[in-house]
């Protein structure tokens, strides 16, 4: 049964997303984890004490809410699904090198490396562990659920690292790749709070094509903001994406708009080609010229064509939504969350 305002864009309630995010934040607090050997447990407790949105596991109460289960059934999935992102942050911050997550140094920077990879290791096995703790009849479909998700997240992982050592990257292969790592995570969120909820398996595969227009747009809007974000709220470098020669959406999108087709064309001039294909042959812009690289991708209507972007993937997946999800509060903050999430920044 489709949500009551299909024409409308609810903001989302903001006491409702903060209880649950409270909700979350005390769970996780109160998590009894083993005080020995304390050099892996007290970085797993440093990683779970360091904030963040908490985005996926509301998602997944919101979901489990609209179909009427309770909090209590459905938050130790939502902690699972939280407790693997951060697992993947401390992953993915070894293999990106990153000093800093979230304004504090990372596990392998205040620990090293090896002691990284197994706190990774033991928040994987405590995920599982605290799904098993779910209130459900479909306590199996949701391990493959889980499981599906884990692999898809890796082959997106790995998509995104060969994409490195990869010239002629797509903007098609990147949003593919966007499929498993972005979008995997919030279709397991979504696809386990509707599981919590007893929904059945034409509503669940609505939310899944909502989770993948929304994972989309999720990370198409981050790649944006990586170089039009106001810097102050921006916590990044403006422009990093490309000072590392990363082959996000933009660069690859001006790429393919600066072919010898469409210089031909008029549509693009041989210095844009020559700048953005230098980008790829130096591993990387210096940062005096992030100013540079946005004119031209503004200029090219790369900027314009990612905003669209967004705006349809979020448009679709808010659609997707509504064709699932009961007339209810959770119903009405899910959606105007979802419309938050396509207007950050902005």
């Amino acid at each position: 049964m489709p949500a009551s305002s299909a024409s409308s864009k609810p903001e989302a309630s903001v006491d409702l997303v903060k209880s649950l995010v409270r909700s979350v934040n005390a769970r996780l607090a109160a998590l009894e984890l083993p005080a020995e050997p304390a050099v892996l447990y007290d970085p797993v407790r440093y990683v779970l004490a360091g904030g963040g949105k908490r985005l996926r596991p509301v998602l997944l109460l919101l979901t489990s809410e609209a179909f009427g289960a309770s909090r209590d059934d459905s938050m130790p999935a939502a902690l699972a699904v939280e407790v693997f992102h951060n697992f993947t942050l401390v992953h993915d911050d070894i293999m990106d090198h990153a000093a800093e997550r979230r304004g504090r140094p990372t596990v392998h920077e205040r620990w090293d490396a090896n002691t990284a990879i197994l706190v990774g290791d033991a928040m994987m096995g405590l995920s599982y562990d605290l799904l098993a703790q779910t209130r459900t009849d479909h306590l199996g479909t949701m391990l493959q659920v889980y499981s599906r998700m884990v692999a898809r997240l890796c082959e997106g992982q790995a998509l995104d690292m060969a994409f490195e050592q990869t010239v002629d990257v797509t903007v098609e292969d990147y949003l593919g790749m966007i499929e498993g790592k972005t979008a995997a995570l919030l279709e397991c969120a979504l696809e386990l709070g509707a599981l919590v909820g007893g929904a059945d398996v034409d509503t669940r595969a609505h939310l899944v094509q909502a989770s993948r227009d929304l994972g989309r747009a999720f990370q198409i809007q981050d790649d944006l903001l990586d170089l039009t974000a106001d810097a102050p709220g921006w916590g990044k470098t403006i422009g990093g994406d490309l000072i590392e020669g990363k082959k996000a959406y933009l660069l690859l999108c001006a790429l393919e708009k600066t072919t010898e087709t469409e210089v031909a064309g008029g549509n693009a001039t041989e210095a844009d080609a020559a700048f953005f294909r230098a980008i790829l042959a130096q591993n990387g812009l210096d940062p005096s010229q992030v100013d540079e690289a946005r004119t031209r991708m503004d200029r090219l209507g790369v900027l314009n064509g990612a905003k669209a972007l967004v705006e349809r993937h979020t448009e679709a997946g808010r659609a997707a939504l509504e064709a699932a999800l009961p007339p209810s509060e959770a119903t009405t903050t899910l959606l105007g969350l979802v419309d938050r999430m396509g207007r950050r920044g902005t």
